[in-house]
């Protein structure tokens, strides 16, 4: 199925505005282990968004890791329900201790039938993958989950990034909604020179622990990774405090 280009303030179904998010994300591929509760996030497939297809839900999840870390942009999850987001969970724990942006997803039964305890629902959904993401939720109404899927990229790439979970009913996927704009998140420092950064944020450190004994102004060490460089450096220059490495300038 070809790409469309949404309408601004008409109805498009909950599926459609999330693919039109993913493409506004820079997001080009999808890695998943799907079952029958993702089946109408798959029906009709767009050309220009591949859907990688995993064996086990803990590959689909260490490739989505690599796949990240590799683009420096979040990679797309697509897990089945509680069994499949239970076989993720040690490599979950892998992309929090890594803190790779993933947004992954789950499906859930459909909204009707989750009093009657259904077969493969998944009960507390958001809970399950709690502490090792940074944002889990199950929206309260089908409309909601585009905004959801939203939120949980803009979360998982602001630093220290991480995984986000968002749990998604069978039935939500073909309700209408409104269309939203997504914008890709700029991409954190870290990747680009995590190691010799890692190296000379080591050695400053001990530079700074020299240069602090006897002198009674602080000592910032940089805060590479979460692109607060520059605001560190326009503070130390108010304070006139030494800079690791080299005197703080006027």
């Amino acid at each position: 199925m070809k790409a469309t280009t949404p309408t601004a303030g008409k109805p498009i179904t909950v599926k459609q505005a999330t693919l039109d998010l993913l493409r506004g994300f820079g997001i080009k591929k999808v890695f998943g282990n799907p079952g029958s509760t993702e089946l109408p996030f798959l029906s009709d497939w767009p050309d220009d968004i591949d859907y990688v297809l995993g064996l086990q839900e803990a590959s689909v999840v260490g490739m989505a890791d690599g796949y990240a870390q590799a683009t420096r942009n979040a990679s797309f999850v697509n897990l089945h329900s509680a069994a499949g987001l239970g076989n993720a969970l040690g490599n979950i724990y892998t992309a929090h201790r890594n803190q790779t942006p993933l947004v992954i997803t789950a499906g859930q039964q459909a909204r009707s039938i989750l009093p009657l305890q259904a077969f493969l629902y998944a009960e507390r959904a958001s809970e399950f993958p709690r502490p090792y993401v940074k944002f889990s939720v199950e929206p309260a109404r089908p409309q909601d989950v585009p905004a959801a899927i939203a939120r949980a990229y803009y979360v998982a790439m602001q630093p220290p990034c991480g995984p986000t979970f968002v749990s998604v009913p069978i039935d939500d996927w073909t309700h209408p909604t409104q269309p939203l704009d997504g914008k890709q998140a700029p991409c954190p420092d870290r990747w680009s020179r995590r190691r010799s950064r890692r190296s000379r944020r080591d050695d400053g450190t001990r530079r700074g622990e020299g240069q602090s004994r006897g002198v009674g102004q602080p000592v910032f060490s940089a805060v590479f990774f979460s692109g607060a460089a520059s605001a560190i450096s326009g503070l130390r220059a108010c304070l006139a405090s030494p800079a690791l490495g080299g005197a703080a300038r006027p």
